[in-house]
């Protein structure tokens, strides 16, 4: 552990009481995520982020307060929550990193949920209880070399074989891969139809690479996923789902859990800067007491609380099972733009010590550039919700 690690003093903002919204289960959830994450993710994440390794050591822990497919029935594993639950769970875990809050999003959202919505009652029994006690991980196949905001073009291919399918292609910048026990991927078949299976660690002609020299996202495992002629039994894909239905639903899930989660690294940014503009004193008083410094911390803090209404209401339509997916992109964009805002406000505010591993700030900015592109550009976002306004489409 590095010497300048200070004590994690994190209170979260809510200047509008939201917490009178949430129920005794919602606030215990948050109480036992947060504090794990003051006592095992804040004390060595700056190490790690600055080794360029992932902790795997906290995959436990991740497990213990129900970080992986928390929405998940319990009779699979999950903990049956609602999704205001998995929201909250995925902004402590991101206030501590977004590369822990990826390796539980890529877990829940992108592989238990497409087991349990898309997967045969064999495939529920043999994956999701495993990978959500985190004795198995996993990771989603879907962005290629040559194809990310368009994943209809994806080159990768399954050919049926009689007992098996021969599956060939390679995916990229996928969470979790070097590590991963099992990854759902998607390819097209014979027909040019996009099919939906799980490749198992160990299948002849299966490789995981690492990708190396990230300025983002350095505490999480990143990697590709190489298909050289692989035999995939026939019970490995998912029967019903086709299209690319399947996959954009998987990153429906994801996308609400990043619109929670980003929204966690504005408030640990926010905090970080209004705790230091109380104690630095420059001409004799608290920087704080100046005014473009609270001009910051006001804008600050009602960008937080306008994404915190805007998530909580969210949160409410899904476990509703009446959230488009148009809503989710709006709050995913959303909270990403703020946070980044802030995360550059609140380095500006810490001066000189703003870069450093001493404060979370400048590993947070860095962590946001990946989460501002993945799952849905900042861009493609926009034009989601341009295209669902006007009835118009602007991506054609």
């Amino acid at each position: 552990m590095s010497k300048s690690v200070k004590k994690d003093l994190y209170e979260a903002p809510d200047y509008y009481l939201l917490d009178e919204l949430l129920t005794d289960e919602h606030k215990l959830i948050r109480a036992t995520a947060r504090d794990w994450v003051k006592k095992e993710v804040s004390p060595i994440i700056e190490d790690y982020a600055q080794k360029a390794e992932f902790p795997k050591h906290l995959i436990k822990g991740l497990a213990d307060i129900g970080a992986f497919g928390p929405t998940i029935p319990v009779e699979y594993g999950g903990a049956g929550l609602d999704y205001t639950a998995y929201g909250i769970l995925m902004q402590e875990i991101e206030r501590g990193d977004s590369g822990i809050r990826s390796t539980a999003s890529v877990q829940g959202s992108l592989v238990m949920y497409p087991i349990y919505a898309y997967g045969t009652e064999e495939q529920r029994k043999k994956y999701l209880p495993k990978l959500a006690s985190g004795e198995m991980m996993g990771c989603f196949g879907l962005t290629e070399p040559d194809h990310g905001s368009n994943p209809g073009g994806m080159v990768t291919n399954i050919k049926d074989a009689g007992s098996h399918y021969i599956l060939n292609g390679a995916k990229m910048w996928i969470s979790n891969a070097p590590f991963a026990d099992i990854a759902v991927v998607w390819a097209k078949d014979e027909s040019g139809k996009i099919r939906g299976l799980v490749v198992e660690r160990g299948m002849e002609g299966f490789s995981t690479p690492e990708t190396h020299n990230k300025w983002s996202l350095r505490a999480s495992a990143t990697g590709e996923l190489v298909f050289d002629n692989v035999k995939v039994p026939k019970e490995n894909i998912f029967p019903e789902i086709s299209g690319l239905k399947g996959p954009l639903g998987c990153l429906n899930q994801a996308r609400y859990g990043i619109a929670w989660g980003a929204l966690g690294a504005a408030m640990d940014c926010y905090d970080t800067a209004l705790r230091y503009s109380k104690e630095r004193v420059q001409f004799g008083k608290p920087i704080g007491a100046f005014q473009l410094q609270q001009k910051k911390l006001a804008e600050m803090v009602t960008e937080i609380t306008k994404g915190q209404l805007l998530v909580w209401r969210l949160g409410v339509l899904k476990s509703e099972n009446r959230a488009s997916a148009e809503q989710i992109s709006m709050a995913k964009r959303n909270s990403v733009e703020i946070a980044l805002d802030i995360a550059r406000n609140a380095r500006q505010m810490l001066g000189g010590m703003g870069i450093t591993g001493e404060y979370s700030i400048m590993r947070h900015m860095m962590n946001l550039e990946s989460v501002v592109t993945y799952e849905g550009t900042h861009d493609i976002h926009l034009l989601i919700t341009g295209m669902d306004v006007t009835g118009l489409n602007a991506f054609k």
